[in-house]
């Protein structure tokens, strides 16, 4: 059971890193029991990139995904990254680890 953090792949690793984290504390706040029931099982995380974060956060929500968005207020309210539920695995299995 692992979460899944989707960073925009045109952030720097340092800003990544931080939409990362802004998107697991969003994530853990809208879904409190999801986050309980990963942490208790595993606690894994996997943080990927995407060139394209609103269409994939559109096609997981249409799968009936969970997850949040994170739009960065210094980025002129940019979506930077997505976090989604642990039942996602098989719908980002084409995604490349972030660098």
């Amino acid at each position: 059971m692992k979460l899944y953090v989707i960073v925009d792949s045109a952030l720097s690793p340092g800003m990544a890193a931080a939409q990362a984290v802004h998107a697991a504390f969003a994530f853990a706040l809208a879904w409190p029991d999801l986050t309980s029931q990963w942490q208790g099982s595993s606690n894994n995380i996997v943080v990927l990139q995407e060139a394209d974060l609103g269409a994939r956060a559109d096609a997981l929500e249409a799968e009936g995904l969970r997850l949040v968005r994170f739009h960065e207020p210094d980025l002129k309210d940019a979506l930077t990254a997505i976090c989604v539920e642990p039942e996602a695995r098989r719908a980002l299995s084409s995604l490349r680890l972030a660098a």
